[in-house]
């Protein structure tokens, strides 16, 4: 299902951009499509995280849509309105080849393969997740729309995600949102320190129960150096909060 009617107020500047090769961050981070901007911090809009997998039994959130993320989810915006698709069918297409897109999905279904939690959502592969089973997963991310400092990727430090009344406000309200459109509970993994303070605040205003989330789940990112380490660290803790919840 779609989360807002945004598509449709960008569908103009979609149609203009570029057809033929990958978009650049000249095609992409340029007035017709900016929510937002307060000082080098910018808000771009992107099509994937409109859709919801409202049936989903999986729920992982990251901080925002870096522009590798941004770019393929606008080629695939394109393809499919070029296509003749409408709104949600749009908005689904690009949310199934951007999600966690690249490097950084090959390193999440891997650490979810460690974790065992194909057995627990009763499938073969997490890699499944992507594919044949995407029914049973909902990506997106408590900005849901991109953000970038002086045009680079935010990484909720700088400035602070919780420390930042605009962006923590946003972030919050953003989360709760799709929380409400859920059919069901599902299991919930924060991706990141930054995520995981967002999310445990909603637990402390009774938004979620802090049971259905993966606490400790580091980023996937290659540019997270420590992951490995991280991981292995809270792994055998991690486990022990899948069998609880599944149980």
């Amino acid at each position: 299902m779609l989360l807002s009617s945004a598509l449709s107020t960008f569908r103009r500047a979609i149609r203009s951009l570029p057809a033929d090769g990958r978009l650049t961050r000249e095609d992409l981070l340029i007035p017709e499509l900016r929510l937002s901007a307060d000082g080098l911090v910018e808000t771009f809009y992107a099509p994937h995280n409109d859709y919801v997998h409202s049936s989903a039994s999986l729920f992982i959130v990251g901080l925002t849509p870096g522009f590798t993320q941004m770019r393929i989810a606008y080629e695939a915006a394109r393809h499919a309105m070029d296509l003749g698709l409408g709104d949600e069918a749009v908005c689904r297409k690009a949310k199934e080849a951007a999600s966690f897109a690249g490097s950084l999905r090959a390193n999440l279904i891997s650490m979810l393969e460690e974790l065992g939690m194909p057995e627990y959502l009763g499938i073969r592969t997490s890699e499944a997740l992507f594919g044949t089973e995407r029914e049973l997963l909902h990506t997106s991310s408590v900005l849901r729309y991109p953000v970038f400092v002086n045009r680079a990727n935010y990484n909720g430090s700088r400035p602070s995600l919780l420390g930042t009344p605009s962006l923590r406000d946003a972030a919050l309200a953003s989360i709760t949102e799709e929380l409400n459109v859920f059919l069901d509970r599902p299991f919930i993994i924060p991706l990141g320190i930054a995520v995981e303070g967002i999310l445990r605040l909603l637990a402390e205003q009774g938004v979620l129960d802090a049971g259905q989330c993966l606490w400790g789940f580091p980023h996937p990112s290659g540019a997270n150096g420590h992951r490995h380490k991280q991981f292995a660290a809270r792994k055998a803790e991690m486990k022990k909060s899948l069998r609880r919840y599944f149980s």
